[in-house]
């Protein structure tokens, strides 16, 4: 049950640092240092003041380009390597003690869950920046921050209920994906 409880916690970190790393560092310090939840013992590696401090920081500067148009598809594009990078570290905290094949395994899972939640958001993002209004970019962003922090509280809370979850979302991905490819493959210019 506890590999389970353990993926739980590194998909639905993972995923939720694919969309912001920054309020899942500081939702992961927060969560370990003033005691919330009973948290595995690696997870303390969040718990410093300054990694919260910086986090939280980091997260309302994201919180705010995330509104403006443009802005927040070039923000995403410079974290197009930081999140995958830090799902799969959340991933590695996630795992504990572990051989370095398994915590290999383990960061290769995050930083892909983070890469397809990021892509997802990134790609979404870039969509409806070809609305000519701005209200469409504040709806996605608020609710891209309570998915975030929602899946960040639901995987500290209920790790296997967060991989249920977790799998959903990224069953999702993968259907949408091979859906868009589909779309895409007949309209690509042929090489002839």
């Amino acid at each position: 049950m506890e590999i389970l409880a353990t993926l739980g916690r590194t998909l639905g970190f993972s995923l939720a640092a694919g969309v912001n790393l920054y309020a899942t560092v500081a939702v992961l310090g927060l969560a370990t240092r003033y005691g919330w939840v009973q948290l595995p013992e690696q997870f303390q590696a969040f718990n410093h003041p300054w990694v919260i401090g910086i986090a939280s920081a980091l997260y309302l500067l994201e919180f705010v380009a995330d509104k403006i148009p443009w802005v927040d598809s070039l923000w995403d594009s410079v974290h197009t390597v930081i999140r995958p990078v830090g799902g799969a570290l959340i991933a590695v905290a996630a795992l504990g003690e572990a051989s370095p094949v398994v915590v290999g395994l383990m960061a290769l899972l995050g930083g892909g869950a983070a890469a397809s939640s990021h892509f997802t958001k990134a790609g979404t993002r870039v969509a409806i920046n070809t609305s000519p209004e701005p209200i469409t970019n504040w709806v996605a962003s608020l609710a891209e921050d309570v998915f975030v922090i929602g899946l960040s509280l639901l995987t500290l809370k209920f790790p296997l209920l967060a991989l249920a979850v977790s799998l959903t979302i990224l069953a999702i991905v993968a259907w949408l994906a091979r859906r868009l490819w589909r779309w895409l493959r007949p309209r690509a210019p042929s090489s002839e």
